[in-house]
């Protein structure tokens, strides 16, 4: 629950006075979970398995401060700036190391909806997590979370947005300009594009407890006319202590194939820049030489959650995913599954304990180890159990 902390108004000079009120709310989750894995272990060798804390489990953990203000006839002025922290060590989490994972300002009208600029989640995050969120107390898990390696990286720099509501409907626009900025390649002169213009979109229907959407999303590569093409549809319903959701998404991309980049660096930069949208690790290890040897990626989810008693829910989850590529080198398919059981000891604190499984099914097709290198494994079980505060 978020504590909101009031600003007093502040007047500017001996003019009339300053009718517009500001807020501050100040949030955050705090999440630590005990995870243990089969097949961590290096090539060769991946039997071994892990146990160790890990800063999240089933939320990344964050601090974060929401801001209005009341600009009058309808009109709000509002901005968020938002941290991860791994809370194992009180170190900052962020893709580059340092900065805010949302830093966004804009305008929100009773009437007209609203527009926000700066770093913040996309299209398809945003239609996963509001229409068809693998639970019903939390859009996903954040440790085993397939669905979310289809969402093109969640988050983008230079991102603008509209969404409105018109009744049971609501649409969302967005595009970004600049991109995601550019790169360097040790030994080897000059600076290279990582793409990142992006534009897409979606529109929900929500009536009671059924709620469904569709989103289209595309993003530039560095070279000229290549792009990562994503869409996703799906719902979810919600009936007396009965949650159903499921989804179907698909990712594909017209580059040429790593093996034909040669001296191309350019080429290379842009499949380092598919392998972090595509995200293995985070795919349940979905890696291997296949991995980037694909072109297009398909996958489908189905899920139920049952609210055993007031504090209780049970939920469980699969998801198919296939890849293919223009060759069988990148053809590939995986099964993901979890089950998970939530006791919320109050609205701000709750208990979890799950089991998630990853089976792949393809030569070329790979688990990774703790270095997150190929390790030759081909199924994998995760147990963790956590804590969450949220305030």
């Amino acid at each position: 629950m978020k504590k909101t902390l009031a600003l007093g108004v502040l007047a500017a000079g001996a003019a009339a006075p300053l009718y517009a009120q500001s807020s501050v709310q100040l949030y955050g989750i705090i999440d630590v979970a005990v995870r243990h894995t089969t097949n961590e272990g290096p090539a060769g060798n991946h039997d071994s398995s892990r146990t160790g804390l890990v800063g999240g489990g089933m939320s990344q953990s964050r601090i974060g401060l929401n801001i209005s203000e009341d600009l009058g006839n309808g009109l709000k002025a509002i901005a968020n700036l938002e941290q991860r922290i791994n809370s194992t060590d009180g170190s900052i989490v962020h893709p580059s190391g340092s900065g805010f994972q949302q830093s966004w300002v804009g305008l929100q009208s009773s009437r007209f909806g609203r527009l926000t600029v700066g770093r913040q989640y996309n299209a398809l995050f945003d239609l996963y997590t509001s229409t068809f969120a693998s639970y019903p107390y939390s859009p996903y898990m954040e440790v085993f979370k397939p669905e979310i390696g289809m969402s093109l990286g969640a988050r983008s720099n230079d991102l603008v947005k509209y969404l409105a509501e018109f009744g049971k409907f609501r649409i969302s626009l967005q595009a970004t300009f600049k991109g995601e900025g550019t790169t360097t390649v040790p030994g080897v002169p000059g600076v290279y594009s990582t793409g990142g213009k992006s534009r897409g979109g979606y529109l929900r229907y929500a009536d009671g407890g059924l709620a469904i959407g569709a989103g289209y999303l595309e993003r530039d590569f560095g070279s000229e006319g290549k792009k990562l093409k994503a869409w996703a549809l799906g719902g979810s319903y919600r009936t007396g202590p009965w949650y159903f959701n499921t989804a179907y998404a698909e990712n594909k991309h017209n580059l040429d194939g790593q093996a034909n980049c040669g001296a191309n660096i350019q080429c290379n930069v842009d499949y380092a820049t598919l392998s972090s949208l595509w995200q293995g690790t985070v795919n349940g290890g979905f890696s291997g030489p296949a991995f980037l040897a694909a072109n297009k990626r398909q996958m489908a989810t189905v899920g139920v959650g049952y609210q055993l008693t007031p504090q209780l829910n049970l939920g469980a989850h699969y998801w198919y995913a296939r890849q293919t590529g223009r060759t069988e080198m990148g053809d590939g398919k995986a099964h993901f599954g979890s089950i998970l059981l939530n006791y919320a000891f109050s609205k701000r604190t709750d208990a979890y304990a799950g089991v998630d499984y990853t089976k792949l099914s393809g030569d070329r097709l790979s688990l990774t180890d703790t270095s997150g290198a190929d390790n030759g494994a081909k199924s994998r079980t995760g147990v963790t159990i956590g804590i969450r505060h949220r305030f």
